[in-house]
């Protein structure tokens, strides 16, 4: 054990207060003081092994204002680095090999102890998606949700990914030892047992069962709650964190900002950045960035998840008792269950979309985005793009950034909450053209479409490649407007040369990295440069992800540049005024249409069989009384009202764009 210059030996005196105060030790020789120590603050110790000492001469103030003096009382040590300001009070077993920081607080617990070497989570395999084992991802502390994903599901990469695994092995060794931290300012109560448990700073652990081989990263700017009940193995924690109420968890990586709690169980999963999970069970899941569960008799397994909220009794089933589970599911980005829903994997589900009801066949909607996928009389019933139109899809998208939990200086995952992105609108061109293909190949006034074992109503069609259309030129306008805002053209070739874009990066298929979107040549090109060696460490790695993350809107106008001019038909080095007018009016058509069917949905909210259950014990005048108190008024809706002032705010964007290009020479 090395020491700073300011610690020394124990004297004579010392010991002999010690000694008076109840203390006891093997060999005196090897127990150390910093310059201040107090013997009177140490009564009933045990001390073993090699013991270094603080000085305890600050109390503790809890939140109810209630001093409590430093030192340590009622316990026995061994092998233990103490500092400064530290109360270690009543630990009815020991606490053996561990480095306790500055100003750390431990109460009545049961043993806490680092066993042989520990990695303390790091290195530890997560079987998820297959739980056979077929897609492990090792853990280690800043894991990011783009890294686990290619670890996951790039697996034909397979140099890449070896090398990337090495990283993580070497991570962990260098971080293995036989020795845990507790970090300064952590406050332990009431818990049973803790073992080979590293705990960052600020660690708050209050009455947890058995925490067993595991990382809590705590920090100042935001800590980690683990609460009541816990019971944890094979582990780590980021920032931000709560486990709580419970809540049992076996081979797991919990992200920053996420929620795990009430009687939540979970297995070899993965959660990432501000999660939330609640009375169901997870088992060998991809819990990507906002993965949300909320109630009981919820089972989330064998699937990869984001922005994705699942409705109670949701369900999946990864295997048909032939060769075991062995089947996997992806929900991509956005996607939602309702009650009851039922999935058999294997099955792709597109973004954004809503899944009603039970399904027994496997499918793949995704190219076929924003639909809803419905089950009547046992079968697949698909509705395309009709949740472009769902004035919940575009709250959602709101209330994502907002309910970002994470407070601290470092955001391990790289989060793109764009609701139409490349990634997405790809996808609707490739929906487009599915749609297309089936109304061409079947006779005139068909009344049902088969795709994927699902069907689809002629009506539904028709309206699916009328709400891709509007998707396509809403956003291709976008990026055009986004381009040439704030700048007065003064000849049409100042304006192309505007439009050309600054870099090729960004054509072709985009991809969605578990909230991470990029150009999938860009991550074709990092794997090729982590087999090459220019990327060689974790650190490089997860700074490509901020840079892929940062070079989003640069790459954005590439892609959209290049549809744009498929769309048009010609180069932009050729388009004239009239295309880009041409443009922009699609787009105002576009936005106040998606304006007015969201305005529309939402008016839905509002109607006298949604005001059922209000004014109990009045007529139909108290009932409407009684709904607007609770829900308000519908003009005064905040999302109504943002609705018209979208539509007021991008039809004079419009008008402005299109008067300045009539000016051009």
């Amino acid at each position: 054990m090395r020491l700073k210059e300011n610690y020394r030996s124990i004297t004579g005196a010392e010991t002999k207060i010690l000694t008076l105060n109840g203390c006891s030790c093997d060999d005196w020789n090897r127990v150390k003081v910093k310059e201040g120590f107090d013997p009177s603050r140490c009564v009933n110790v045990i001390f073993s092994g090699d013991i270094t000492l603080g000085h305890f001469n600050e109390p503790f103030i809890d939140e109810s204002g209630v001093s409590i003096p430093s030192g340590i009382l009622n316990a026995r040590l061994h092998n233990c680095t103490v500092g400064s300001n530290v109360i270690i009070n009543n630990i009815g077993d020991y606490i053996a090999n561990y480095h306790i920081e500055d100003n750390v607080v431990i109460k009545n617990c049961g043993k806490i102890n680092t066993e042989g070497i520990s990695t303390f989570g790091n290195g530890i395999p997560v079987a998820v998606l297959n739980e056979t084992g077929g897609r492990v991802v090792k853990m280690w502390d800043k894991l990011s949700a783009h890294e686990a994903y290619i670890i996951a599901l790039y697996k034909h990469r397979g140099i890449a990914i070896n090398i990337i695994e090495k990283m993580v092995d070497d991570y962990s060794a260098s971080h293995s030892s036989g020795t845990g931290t507790i970090g300064h300012n952590s406050r332990i109560f009431n818990c049973n047992n803790i073992r080979n448990v590293k705990l960052g700073p600020f660690s708050h652990i209050e009455g947890s069962i058995a925490l067993n081989e595991g990382s809590v990263n705590s920090c100042e700017a935001d800590p980690v709650f683990i609460g009541p009940g816990v019971i944890m193995e094979h582990f780590i924690v980021c920032s931000g964190s709560i486990v709580t109420e419970s809540t049992l968890i076996d081979k797991c990586f919990i992200g920053q900002g996420c929620v795990l709690a009430k009687h939540y169980s979970a297995e070899n999963s993965l959660f990432f950045a501000n999660c939330g999970g609640y009375h169901g069970e997870a088992c060998s899941i991809f819990a990507g960035p906002y993965t949300v569960t909320h109630h009981k008799s919820t089972l989330l397994i064998a699937g990869i998840f984001s922005f994705m909220n699942a409705g109670s009794g949701s369900n999946q089933s990864n295997h048909m008792y032939k060769l075991g589970p062995i089947h996997q599911g992806i929900m991509e980005r956005g996607s939602k269950t309702t009650s009851d829903s039922y999935m058999l994997w294997p099955a792709r589900i597109g973004p954004f979309t809503l899944v009603m009801g039970r399904h027994y066949k496997n499918m793949d909607t995704s190219s076929l985005p924003f639909s809803y996928l419905i089950e009547s009389n046992d079968e697949s019933i698909l509705v395309p793009g009709i949740n472009l139109r769902s004035v919940g899809t575009i709250r959602d998208a709101q209330k994502w950034p907002l309910r970002d939990r994470r407070k601290g200086p470092l955001k391990i995952d790289q989060v793109n909450f764009n609701l139409l992105s490349p990634y997405t609108i790809r996808k609707m061109f490739d929906g487009r053209e599915i749609l297309q293909k089936l109304k061409a190949k079947s006779p005139t006034g068909t009344s049902y479409y088969k795709y994927n074992n699902m069907k689809i109503k002629g009506a539904s069609l028709e309206r699916g490649i009328g709400l891709y259309q509007t998707g396509i030129n809403k956003f291709l306008g976008n990026s055009l407007i986004k381009r040439l805002e704030k700048t007065e053209f003064k000849t049409i070739e100042e304006m192309r040369k505007r439009l050309a874009p600054d870099r090729q990066k960004g054509k072709g298929e985009w991809v969605d990295l578990a909230g991470l979107i990029a150009p999938k040549s860009e991550v074709d090109r990092l794997l090729d440069d982590i087999e090459s060696g220019k990327v060689n460490s974790l650190q490089a790695l997860s700074e490509s992800f901020i840079e892929m993350h940062n070079s989003y809107y640069d790459w954005e106008w590439t892609w959209s540049c290049e549809m744009i001019e498929e769309e048009a038909g010609t180069t932009v080095n050729k388009l004239t005024v009239e295309n880009v007018i041409r443009i922009v009016e699609r787009w105002k058509k576009s936005v106040v249409d998606l304006d007015n069917l969201l305005y529309e949905d939402a008016r839905k909210e509002f109607t006298l069989s949604s005001m059922t259950g209000f004014g109990i014990d009045g007529g139909d005048e108290v009932k409407k009384l009684d709904f607007e108190q609770v829900r308000g008024e519908f003009e005064s809706n905040s999302v109504v009202a943002a609705i018209q002032e979208h539509i007021i705010q991008k039809t004079t964007l419009g008008d402005e764009l299109t008067d300045r290009m009539k000016r051009i020479g």
